[in-house]
């Protein structure tokens, strides 16, 4: 299992183009054979910037998905969205990427 964070600052001026580009990036990478999950959010405290959370099953899925027509296309783009360079964590996991938080449950 591979979980990748991203975190980008997107330009105030950039922003409605990046949600409708994110959005359709999102949609894609979601139809990719080994994603299991692709998920954005944007800060709440910091407006414009966003993480992008990504699990694929496998490493050859998460080279897959770096081959792909849309994610060349995606990271061709990003550049003129942003303000700095994107931050990354990337984590391969034995197992699951997901597990139940143990400390809640709900009521």
């Amino acid at each position: 299992m591979i979980l990748i964070v991203l975190k980008a600052k997107i330009k105030p001026e950039k922003r409605d183009e990046w949600l409708a580009g994110v959005s359709k990036y999102t949609a894609d990478v979601r139809s990719e054979p080994g994603n299991v999950s692709f998920d954005y959010y944007e800060n709440g405290e910091s407006p414009n910037e966003f993480a992008i959370v990504e699990v694929f099953a496998d490493g050859d899925a998460g080279s897959a998905h770096v081959a792909t027509e849309h994610a060349t296309n995606f990271f061709a783009w990003m550049p003129a969205m942003i303000t700095e360079r994107p931050k990354i964590n990337y984590q391969a996991l034995d197992g699951e990427a997901w597990s139940e938080m143990a400390e809640v449950t709900p009521e």
